[in-house]
């Protein structure tokens, strides 16, 4: 059985998800137009069988998500080298099962020993870079009025809308800044919302002679059934892709270097796809910068340049660097101050820097009373005074928007262990408080005679 001279692809279909322009996979209606070595496709074959024992076509098609006319192509040819047999046929001419030979038995062995990955056919790296473009020239069509309604809540400053707006309808690098506990995370994961529609994404590529598994179901979102409706769920689409809202990831502070190259299962064989590809046509949030175990500046360059280039070289082993396409939304977010973190050459290759400090006493209330309303929590006006000029004001810690949330929730934890109905007063968040910072208890709580601080609480109680 011989490998296929240049491939030719499979013919798209066009649907009407995110306007005229989307275009899926077409459904490969040869092993030509799979673009893959027929003896690739054969190998998954004998693997298969040689896992389930005699296997029929319709599940050969299912699991290794090919079409009946590209796998009897392979199949034919297996069966006159005398790799595979005939084990049943019914009445249909789908209705057959295939059982390995003795001599199959111990090609497929070695084909197993070699690569365990037995799953869907992977699709090329000419495929894959072609879709990815075609998706990412549709990535993100926003304005002014649609971040302002996805970012109602979260009380950015006019300014900080428009840094954020220009940075994204750009497509430019976006560095977060400011104190632990300001909602930069937070903001960054909601900016993922922004990114609208359904890509379609492979479960594998063949990058030199290896396989790269990409899709991850953990990761990799399946559409709402909105979207679903929106594209009509084309049934034309190559099975060697699945559609997915565009992904949002997150490296935390357990990246390093090694995760950006491609992962060896050592195992299986294959490899996994690093997340800067895992991410391609979404979003990839890098959290925490500067608490990675690389160099910040490093990590920073690294994704950048791939990002400006719109490549990504990655290497297996015993293999030369490959460079794969690479279209992705890249958001930094660090709680340390960018000029200590970063020399001036990597803060010139972040486009756009954006402060979220503390918020001012309005905003944090309206967000104190949400948090409650959402939380089912009696609230009340006297006590979150308390909370916000004598918590807050004595102690010197600024209304940072991550606190709401905190203590809400505290107060919450109580009045279920305790079996009561869950209020804001005074007592409820002298009790959050000191569970959260583990301050010394207020002098109004831990003693009934009259203090100054006593005399100050007590204007706040709700008796």
């Amino acid at each position: 059985m011989s490998d296929l001279a240049t491939p030719v692809v499979a013919e798209s279909v066009q649907t009407a998800a995110n306007g005229p322009a989307a275009i899926w996979p077409g459904i490969p209606r040869s092993v030509r137009e799979t673009g893959l070595p027929a003896s690739l496709i054969g190998e998954l074959i004998g693997k298969l069988i040689l896992l389930s024992g005699k296997t029929p076509l319709a599940t050969l098609s299912t699991r290794l998500h090919l079409s009946i006319n590209v796998l009897r192509e392979v199949l034919d040819s297996l069966v006159a080298e005398h790799v595979l047999e005939v084990a049943w046929r019914g009445d249909s001419e789908l209705d057959v099962q295939f059982q390995l030979t003795a001599a199959g038995r111990q090609r497929a062995s070695a084909w197993l020993e070699r690569c365990a990955y037995v799953g869907p056919a992977p699709v090329t790296l000419a495929a894959y870079a072609a879709q990815v473009e075609r998706q990412a020239a549709h990535m993100l069509s926003l304005c002014a009025e649609d971040l302002a309604s996805e970012l109602r809540d979260a009380f950015l400053a006019p300014a900080q809308q428009r840094v954020l707006g220009a940075a994204l309808y750009a497509g430019r690098t976006v560095l977060l800044h400011g104190p632990s506990g300001s909602g930069k995370s937070t903001l960054a994961r909601r900016l993922g919302s922004l990114l609208q529609g359904v890509v379609a994404l492979p479960h594998a590529l063949l990058i030199g002679a290896d396989i790269v598994q990409l899709y991850d179901a953990l990761l990799h979102r399946a559409p709402q059934p909105y979207q679903l409706r929106q594209i009509g769920e084309p049934r034309q689409i190559d099975p060697r892709w699945t559609l997915c809202q565009r992904p949002v990831l997150t490296l935390d502070a357990e990246c390093n270097a090694a995760l950006l190259e491609l992962q060896p299962d050592a195992q299986g064989g294959y490899y996994r796809a690093p997340p800067q590809l895992q991410a391609n046509n979404g979003l990839l949030i890098v959290d925490d910068l500067g608490r990675q175990r690389m160099p910040a500046a490093d990590l920073l360059n690294r994704l950048t340049l791939a990002q400006e280039q719109g490549r990504c070289p990655v290497t297996a082993a015993h293999a030369s660097p490959v460079s794969v396409v690479c279209r992705l939304q890249l958001v930094f977010v660090t709680s340390m101050t960018p000029s200590a973190l970063l020399d001036a050459s990597a803060l010139r290759r972040v486009s756009y820097k954006v402060g979220i400090g503390a918020l001012d006493a309005l905003n944090y209330r309206t967000l104190f009373r949400h948090r409650c309303v959402s939380s089912g929590v009696v609230f009340d006006d006297a006590a979150l005074r308390y909370l916000i000029d004598e918590l807050h004001g004595g102690s010197g810690l600024p209304l940072l928007a991550s606190y709401p949330d905190e203590i809400v929730g505290r107060i919450r934890d109580f009045a279920a262990f305790l079996g009561e109905p869950a209020r804001v007063t005074v007592a409820t968040l002298d009790q959050a408080w000191i569970s959260m910072f583990a301050t010394d208890l207020p002098a109004h709580s831990a003693h009934p005679v009259e203090t100054p601080v006593a005399a100050s609480a007590a204007q706040y109680r709700n008796v």
